[in-house]
This record gives structure tokens, C-alpha cells and sequence, in this order.
């Protein structure tokens, strides 16, 4: 088995495909979330961040499900990604039909909404800052129908679900995990 694309060919793939500036953050956002779950083997967590960095590289292009994340996993089987990354690029988006099965599968769909939540929440605080997200505040704005309308509630629940988690434990270590890389993310 030769080994996966590194983390710098990935990010220079996504900079083809993704000329948004918040599409790449959240790419990032995802990474960071992914690689807090992630297993403490290289290779492991190598493949965890690229699922996470790659998850919507092909957004722009094609972002009507499901051609986004089909035509994604088709430059990516094309480029030599690993088939564990290209699954669960497409089972993090259900109009697929690919299922969750893998833990790699079950992180990066948790990872993806909330990653976005925790953003917005970021971009309403005075200070437009992580460091002013507390996780009790996360579970408040989540009941807010109108706040961050066009993050799926549900997927966010599911995604805690899955990991076995309480979704505040979830919500707090996707944000540490976010906290980590603020500089990047612009938070």
C-alpha cells in the first residue's frame, strides 16, 4: 500500500478547488476537530486530517448533493487518496448512500456542523473570538431556531451520538480543538 498524499499536497488541492476564504477555514476547523479524535498512530491521524481538510475541496464546484462529495471522491480515488479517506468524505453527507461505519466515518460527520456552530457563535461575540465561547453558551444558541439557521440541529446531535458522547463534551472538545489553530481560523 503506498502511502496517503501529505498534509501539505492536500491543502494545495483544496486551494485548487476552494476559492472561498470561510470554505477553507472551515476545512481547517474540521481538521482540528478531526485530529482531537483521532488516534495517537501517525499514519492514523494523517488520514483523520485529510478527511477533515478534504471533506468539501469540491463544494464550490459541485454543490448540489450528491455531485458534492461524488465528483470529490472521484479526483480524489484520481490523486491516490486512501479509500478510509474517500469513504468518509462521502458518508459524512447522506444524499450519498455511503454509510457511517468506521470511527474515522462517525468524527467527521460529528465534526462538520458543529464546526461551523462554533464559528458562528465566535463571529457574534464582541470580540469576534473562540476564547469567548464557553460551551453552556453553544447549547443556549443551539436551541435559537434562527441563530446559524442553515446548521442542521439534528446532524449536530447525531454526530455527538455517534461518538458516544454527551454533546456538551463534544461541543467542548471540538472547541479546544478550534481554540488551537484561532490564528488560522481568524477567531
Amino acid at each position: 500500500m503506498s502511502a496517503a498524499p501529505s498534509r501539505a499536497e492536500a491543502l494545495a488541492l483544496l486551494h485548487e478547488y476552494t476559492q472561498s476564504e470561510s470554505l477553507r477555514k472551515h476545512a481547517l476547523a474540521v481538521e482540528a476537530c478531526c485530529l482531537a479524535y483521532a488516534p495517537a498512530d501517525p499514519e492514523e491521524r494523517q488520514l483523520w486530517g485529510l478527511a477533515g481538510l478534504l471533506h468539501d475541496f469540491d463544494y464550490e464546484r459541485w454543490p448540489n448533493l450528491p455531485d458534492h462529495p461524488l465528483q470529490g471522491s472521484r479526483i480524489l480515488a484520481e490523486r491516490g487518496y486512501p479509500d478510509r479517506v474517500r469513504h468518509a468524505i462521502l458518508a459524512h453527507c447522506e444524499a450519498t448512500g455511503a454509510k457511517r461505519e468506521s470511527a474515522l466515518d462517525k468524527t467527521l460527520f460529528a465534526c462538520d456542523e458543529i464546526s461551523g456552530f462554533l464559528t458562528a457563535c465566535a463571529l457574534v461575540k464582541p470580540g469576534k473570538s473562540l476564547a469567548e465561547v464557553e460551551p453552556t453558551g453553544v447549547r443556549r444558541k443551539l436551541k435559537d431556531k434562527a441563530f446559524a439557521r442553515s446548521v442542521s440541529r439534528a446532524d449536530i446531535e447525531q454526530g455527538a451520538l455517534e461518538l458516544g458522547l454527551p454533546l456538551e463534551q463534544h461541543i467542548a472538545t471540538c472547541l479546544a480543538a478550534m481554540r488551537g489553530i484561532a490564528p488560522a481560523l481568524g477567531l
